[in-house]
């Protein structure tokens, strides 16, 4: 199975990929947290009046916390929103946390999903929820907040102080709203030592625990007893359930799908599941999307060596065949490896995906596109279907992404200029 290369393809003189340079400064800009030391952003989001919502991990002088700032729609902090443009806070008082994904819902309020950093060791996941000025909803949890604990301590995960800034581990705080505003999130629970599984958690729209969901508001997925790590959740058109990852040691992209009521769907793929390497390599899926047609695709990386990753999937959980035979994709850019971190679907049925090349200085943004069918869109990046973009002297990761009305790009991550800074860039459709 052929690898993609960085250098096997024509140039175009389309402006598709390149920067947006009437955005902020010369395409870019970094997020402003008010008394902060640094920033990873996490997630973007983008709402009804085009402002971008960014969701970050922020470091204090008191610790960790979450952070969730507001630019308006040229790249500017809206000093509207909380404090001159951000909001920085805990779960809980007196514990770390960390904000990985926002969403904006339909009646304008912001929901943030992350981490409630437990102890030095321990995470728990949770949600927050926002008005349009950066105000807590006090209806919602407890004071806007909550903190997400499941019967046997199952939603107690671990902490990933050891892996490098961009590398997947088992910390996740993926989420998705359903069309009823129920919440539909994933963790990754440690048992002891390399015992790990992963759980599907449904909350109602004030933040409780949904009993309707598999009898207990939450589900164990775990697949033929291996270890199992979960990154990315999905609800599909008709309300099914697609979770996404890894399984085992050397690792295997997974996916399961499970139905509205949180039951396995055993019509997906093998009784509910499918797992697959990449060139007999280990693989992980990070990110699972739904085309226009309904079609899935998961974007993550190969390890050993470590290349963005993706595959084509149809409906019933089987590879669709007429993209590179059923195997998943590689595309190898740099020297020290590269990933998919995030990925969206378009009106049209291309997919738009970011990540990042990986190690110190070579570490950049990547953002590629690809056509319905699966494969890279060459009017996109000057013919190469990808854009590799230097933002700083030093490591840059993209984590991030969402499409504006007129199909520009905003992706969101951090660079390391002396400490981590949250920074977000938008580039041309």
């Amino acid at each position: 199975m052929p690898i993609q290369s960085a250098l096997a393809f024509p140039t175009t003189n389309s402006n598709a990929g390149k920067l947006d340079t009437t955005f902020a400064t010369h395409g870019k800009t970094q997020v402003y947290f008010a008394g902060s030391i640094s920033s990873m952003a996490n997630g973007v989001a983008i709402d009804s009046h085009g402002r971008l919502l960014v969701a970050a991990k922020v470091g204090t002088p008191g610790g960790s916390r979450f952070g969730l700032a507001r630019l308006l729609v040229d790249g500017s902090a809206d000093l509207a929103f909380g404090n001159q443009g951000s909001v920085i806070g805990q779960f809980e008082n007196g514990f770390e946390a960390m904000a990985g994904k926002v969403h904006v819902l339909p009646d304008g309020h912001i929901l943030l999903t992350g981490q409630h950093y437990e102890n030095a060791h321990r995470t728990l996941p949770a949600v927050a929820l926002f008005d349009t000025q950066g105000c807590p909803v006090q209806r919602f949890g407890e004071n806007g907040h909550c903190v997400v604990r499941l019967p046997g301590n199952l939603s107690h995960g671990i902490r990933d102080t050891w892996l490098p800034p961009g590398v997947p581990g088992a910390e996740v705080c993926d989420a998705c709203v359903q069309e009823d505003g129920c919440i539909v999130l994933i963790c990754n629970h440690h048992f002891e030592l390399a015992d790990h599984a992963g759980m599907l958690i449904r909350l109602d729209p004030d933040g409780t625990l949904d009993y309707t969901f598999n009898g207990r508001g939450f589900v164990v997925v775990r697949h033929l007893l291996m270890n199992t790590w979960l990154s990315s959740v999905r609800v599909q058109h008709d309300g099914r359930i697609l979770v996404g990852g890894s399984i085992n040691f050397p690792e295997e992209g997974l996916l399961a799908r499970y139905r509205a009521n949180g039951t396995l769907d055993n019509r997906f793929a093998l009784d509910g599941f499918m797992s697959f390497k990449a060139q007999g390599q280990s693989a992980h899926v990070s990110q699972i999307i739904q085309q226009g047609n309904g079609e899935l695709q998961c974007f993550g990386s190969s390890r050993d060596p470590m290349r963005c990753l993706s595959l084509k999937i149809h409906l019933n959980g089987r590879p669709d065949m007429h993209c590179n035979d059923g195997q998943p994709q590689l595309l190898d850019i740099g020297r020290s490896g590269c990933q998919w971190t995030a990925a969206q679907a378009l009106a049209d049925g291309r997919v738009v995906a970011v990540g990042a090349t990986i190690g110190g200085v070579e570490a950049d943004f990547i953002l590629g596109r690809f056509r319905a069918d699966g494969q890279l869109d060459c009017g996109f990046g000057d013919g190469a279907g990808f854009v590799r973009t230097r933002l700083g002297h030093n490591l840059d990761t993209a984590t991030s992404l969402a499409v504006q009305a007129d199909g520009n790009i905003v992706v969101g991550g951090y660079s390391l200029d002396g400490n981590y800074r949250a920074v977000v860039a938008r580039y041309l459709a």
